[in-house]
């Protein structure tokens, strides 16, 4: 595994709300630089320094997912988890008056 490569990726939407999978340091890193000067507060100054720590490896990937995370968050960005939106499918599937 490549250093820079986290454990688990973190699902952000992204665009029209596209769900796509941030798997590295350099991914959430080029995700947070193209972010809009506007709406950039400390949980993203936060994430680009762990980002950017790890980069260098002065501090550890997963520390600098967990924060990319926390920023990912904050914004809502965070994809629902799958598993959830197929159990809600196969329950509506069932039963289409069930909300």
């Amino acid at each position: 595994m490549k250093p820079d490569m986290f454990r688990e990726p973190v699902t952000i939407l992204v665009g029209l709300g596209f769900p796509a999978e941030v798997r590295t340091v350099m991914d959430a890193y080029r995700h947070l630089a193209e972010w809009p000067a506007s709406l950039r507060d400390t949980a993203y100054s936060v994430a680009l320094k762990a980002c950017s720590a790890a980069l260098r490896g002065d501090i550890e990937a997963e520390t600098a997912r967990g924060l990319f995370a926390a920023f990912a968050a904050k914004h809502d960005l965070l994809a629902p988890e799958t598993d959830v939106i197929v159990a809600y499918r196969r329950r509506h599937d069932k039963d289409p008056h069930v909300r």
